[in-house]
């Protein structure tokens, strides 16, 4: 009998400051672990607990958490947090990354789940196109996005990484920019209130 997560009781909702970065970071290393053992240095094979909290507090990171424990995380990026290359540039890009799954429990639909999320707060935040960037030999990942709707738009060289990067980009769908009436507080400013007030916004259950 599978002991896996049911992906629509999985609470998705903004890291807390009460919850343990080592316990982050050890997801991190854990999910890129099959990127790691095919060459491909990402920052998040290798990345210390400082690094971890140092990039959390660059964006809004989501954690989607099952009986208390964190499985899954991705970090989103506003217009304003998004830097770096020509298209992350652009004042209509938000972007993602650190994004990460238990091994034990992928392919079932949990990072799925925290990706259509944060495209929620891409529309809330205002940008028009939602982007990231992968390693170009990560051809399963590139698949995966394209499958999704996202698109090359360009190539990066980042200096933290040992291969070129695919600067892949989705356009958001205009008709549901009416979320960008919504204000997005960082979690990292005010844990408590950020939960609060991102459980209607999110479609947060227990």
């Amino acid at each position: 009998m599978s002991t896996s997560p049911r992906t629509e009781l999985l609470l998705v909702r903004p890291l807390l400051a009460s919850d343990f970065l080592s316990e982050l970071t050890a997801l991190l290393h854990s999910s890129y672990g099959r990127l790691a053992r095919m060459g491909l240095r990402y920052m998040a094979t290798h990345q210390s607990e400082a690094v971890t909290r140092e990039r959390v507090e660059g964006g809004t990171c989501l954690v989607a958490v099952d009986g208390g424990r964190i499985v899954g995380t991705i970090l989103f990026r506003s217009p304003e947090q998004t830097a770096g290359c020509s298209w992350y540039d652009r004042p209509e890009v938000a972007s993602f990354g650190q994004f990460a799954v238990d091994p034990a429990i992928q392919a079932r639909g949990i990072g799925l789940r925290l990706l259509r999320d944060a495209e929620r707060l891409a529309l809330a935040s205002g940008a028009h196109e939602f982007a990231l960037d992968t390693a170009e030999p990560a051809t399963h990942l590139v698949d995966w996005y394209t499958r999704l709707g996202y698109r090359f738009v360009e190539h990066a060289q980042w200096s933290h990484t040992n291969s070129r990067s695919v600067i892949l980009s989705k356009r958001l769908p205009d008709d549901l920019h009416p979320f960008r009436r919504h204000t997005i507080r960082p979690a990292s400013t005010a844990p408590a209130e950020a939960a609060k007030a991102h459980a209607g916004f999110l479609g947060q259950r227990e």
